[in-house]
C-alpha cells in the first residue's frame, strides 16, 4: 500500500483526486495539505511515500516545496492546470506530471510508474510500500528557507554555509540567514560532494566560499569565508578539507 499526501489549496481538486485513487486502490490517503509551508510540516511528520503536489499554491510554490525536501525523499507526482512547468518538474525528479482536471487513465498510469520505480532495486517495508531508506534525491539546485514568516529560495551558488544551532539548521548567505528544516545529516546525503563539504559536526561550507584555512594546535583547523566568517574545522576532517580544495 503507498501512503500518499495530496496537496493543493483548492479542495475540489483534492477532492476530485481522493475519490479517484479510491476507486483505483492501492493507496493510502495519509494526509492532506492546503499550502505549500503545510505541506512540508506534514511531510516531515507523516512521512508519505508518494505526494500529489499543486504548483501554484500560496506562501511558496510546489516546486520551491519539492526543490526544498531532503533525502529520503517521497515520490513526487505534480498535478497542475498549466503544462509550462513540466521542464522544471522533471529536473526535480518528479515521477509524473499531470495536468487538471486529472482523468482515471492518466491517474492509473501514473500510479504504475510510481509502482515500477519501487520494484527496480529498490526495497519495500513490511506493507509493500517504497522503502524509505532506499529512497535517493537529486542534488538541490536551491534551497527553501525561512525569513520570519516569509519563505525565501537560495540558489546552491549563494548558500555560504550550513550550521547547526539549537536544534535548527542555519543556512548563510552573503549578509544574510535564515531557517531550514533539514538536518545537517539529511543535507550532506543530497549536497554535491565537489561543492559542499562538511567540515564538523556543526557546520557544511560551500567550498567556493573559502577564502583561508589555517592549522591550529591539536590537528584541528579553522576556514575564513569569503564575508569574513570563521568557523572551526574538526581534526578528523581538516586533512580532506586541504585535499578538496587544492584537488
Amino acid at each position: 500500500m503507498i501512503r500518499a499526501l495530496l496537496v493543493d489549496d483548492e479542495e475540489p481538486a483534492r477532492e476530485r483526486l481522493r475519490r479517484l485513487l479510491a476507486e483505483l486502490g492501492g493507496v493510502e490517503v495519509s494526509g492532506e495539505a492546503g499550502d505549500g509551508e503545510q505541506a512540508m510540516e506534514n511531510i516531515a511528520t507523516l512521512k508519505p511515500d508518494l505526494v500529489f503536489l499543486d504548483i501554484q499554491m500560496p506562501g511558496c510554490t510546489g516546486m520551491e516545496v519539492a526543490a526544498s525536501l531532503a533525502a529520503p525523499r517521497p515520490r513526487i507526482i505534480f498535478c497542475t492546470a498549466f503544462d509550462q512547468y513540466a521542464v522544471d518538474a522533471f529536473e526535480l525528479n518528479a515521477v509524473d506530471y499531470l495536468l487538471k482536471p486529472i482523468n482515471r487513465a492518466r491517474l492509473e498510469k501514473a500510479l504504475e510508474r510510481v509502482r515500477g520505480e519501487g520494484s527496480r532495486g529498490e526495497g519495500r517495508d513490511q506493507d509493500g510500500a517504497i522503502d524509505r531508506a532506499a529512497r535517493g534525491g537529486s542534488t538541490p539546485a536551491r534551497f527553501l528557507a525561512r525569513k520570519g514568516a516569509t519563505f525565501r529560495v537560495v540558489p546552491a551558488r549563494d548558500v555560504l554555509y550550513f550550521a547547526s544551532e539549537n536544534g535548527l539548521t542555519k543556512l548563510q548567505a552573503a549578509g544574510q540567514h535564515y531557517w531550514m528544516q533539514p538536518t545537517l545529516n539529511d543535507l550532506e546525503a543530497r549536497l554535491e560532494p565537489s561543492q559542499f563539504f562538511r567540515i564538523s559536526r556543526a557546520a557544511i561550507v560551500n567550498l567556493d566560499a573559502v577564502r583561508d584555512v589555517a592549522p591550529s594546535a591539536g590537528g584541528q583547523g579553522e576556514v575564513t569565508l569569503v564575508d569574513g566568517s570563521r568557523l572551526e574545522v574538526s581534526r578528523r576532517r581538516f586533512a580532506e578539507l586541504t585535499e578538496r580544495l587544492g584537488g
